[in-house]
């Protein structure tokens, strides 16, 4: 596991608004990062995350950037997509990591990036925050998104 080295962050989010989008596929798997996520902010202080769901990976940065536009002050953005047979398994990333990208730069909202992009289930189990989880990557891309919009009141 690639958890090493992850800094241990200690938030304070009270009057950071906070949403937290997330796909559908692979039930178990979304259960353990959004608990993940909610129980990172819930420590964190951050009052009433709002929580939309959309079909599947592909779809997170338009969702993400309309919760940006409308007002958030960060965005926690959570999918799994697991290599199958074909290269739809590129495309998807590569079009998530991208349009998560481009909507943090282009509307100043920090995104957490919470997208698992795993070999196999296994692997992805291993990072979704489970009981018997080695990695929690829900709560890393809450932390990270709070964080650093935390940091960017700090610059003004």
């Amino acid at each position: 596991m690639s958890g090493e080295g992850a800094p241990e962050l200690r938030l304070d989010a009270s009057g950071v608004r906070v949403a937290v989008v997330a796909a559908q596929w692979h039930q178990t798997v979304m259960d353990g990062l959004v608990g993940g996520a909610l129980r990172a902010l819930k420590e964190a202080g951050a009052a009433d995350p709002q929580v939309v769901r959309v079909p599947g990976s592909f779809e997170l940065p338009v969702a993400a950037a309309r919760l940006a536009r409308a007002g958030y002050d960060a965005v926690v953005a959570l999918g799994v997509v697991i290599r199958g047979g074909t290269p739809h398994f590129d495309y998807v990333c590569q079009a998530a990591t991208e349009g998560l990208t481009r909507v943090s730069v282009e509307t100043g909202v920090p995104v957490g990036f919470g997208v698992l992009t795993c070999d196999n289930e296994q692997q992805a189990l291993d990072r979704a925050g489970l009981e018997g989880s080695q990695e929690d990557k829900g709560r890393e891309a809450a932390q990270a998104a709070v964080a650093t919009a935390l940091t960017l009141r700090s610059i003004g």
